[in-house]
């Protein structure tokens, strides 16, 4: 009876030791995980102190907490589960390359009427880096096209104690561009905004028709030259230099911009 129980007793001592073991094969990649859910989470803390608030903030954060649950819990999914989640990760970082590549390959020929510069943060009189990379791409194309107006974009915002626009246009006035050169919209608080209100003031700036150029950040002019030819308005595109601490909120918060835009569209 005592050698029945002492074997009972090795089976079950033995069966914990093989569920508490964790696969070899398996517990790099939950570390690998992990590690990259933290990063994630220390980047959002990151930029909180670097930029103004935004909806990409709330969408990091929960990306960065929901991959660290699944490295904690990585042991005991399924494998099917896994290739699941592997395949569905592939779309947002293929769209996020499209995104990329896109607003890398401009097709300006710095002959356009005027550069259209869109917004992108300010706290109290300063311009975001965001807003800076915009504005330096703007200084770039204006001195090979000087005759070129420029519009800068970009109301109150709520760490502001100036305009976006006022803002921008001071940027480009310290950089030597000629204040007689610059337009500003000063009352929008989104890409639609921009591109309406900058709509209206160059058509009465150039009635008889004008060619542009847009100038943004390089994940975000697929999405603004489409607004723009929804709203009529003839232009090229170049993208700005985005600082690779800010690609996961950026690019993020840019592709449900995107697919917000064509709902919109769908619906108007």
């Amino acid at each position: 009876m005592s050698s029945k129980k002492r074997k009972m007793g090795e089976k079950i001592s033995n069966s914990k030791q093989k569920m508490s073991k964790v696969k070899p094969g398996r517990r790099g990649p939950s570390v690998v995980i992990l590690l990259l859910g933290i990063l994630l989470l220390a980047n959002v803390v990151l930029m909180a102190t670097l930029s103004n608030l935004n909806f990409g903030f709330l969408m990091q954060s929960v990306l960065a907490l929901g991959v660290i649950l699944y490295a904690l819990l990585f042991g005991r999914i399924p494998k099917k589960v896994h290739r699941v989640v592997g395949a569905l990760c592939l779309i947002p970082l293929a769209c996020s390359l499209f995104l990329f590549v896109y607003g890398n390959v401009g097709n300006v020929d710095f002959s356009e009427d005027v550069a259209i510069v869109l917004g992108a943060g300010i706290r109290g009189e300063t311009v975001s880096r965001t807003l800076a990379h915009r504005l330096d791409s703007a200084l770039d194309y204006w001195r090979q096209n000087p005759q070129a107006y420029i519009i800068v974009c970009g109301g109150l915002g709520n760490r502001a104690v100036i305009t976006e626009a006022e803002a921008m246009a001071r940027y480009l006035v310290a950089n030597g561009v000629d204040r007689d050169k610059i337009l500003l919209e000063d009352l929008s608080t989104s890409t639609f905004e921009n591109l309406t209100f900058a709509a209206e003031i160059l058509n009465g700036r150039f009635p008889d028709g004008y060619r542009a150029v847009l100038i943004t950040s390089d994940f975000h002019t697929f999405r603004a030259g489409r607004i723009a030819r929804h709203l009529g308005i003839a232009a090229g595109w170049t993208g700005s230099y985005t600082d690779w601490y800010t690609w996961p909120q950026n690019y993020l918060r840019e592709m449900v911009a995107v697919l917000n835009m064509w709902r919109l569209m769908l619906i108007n």
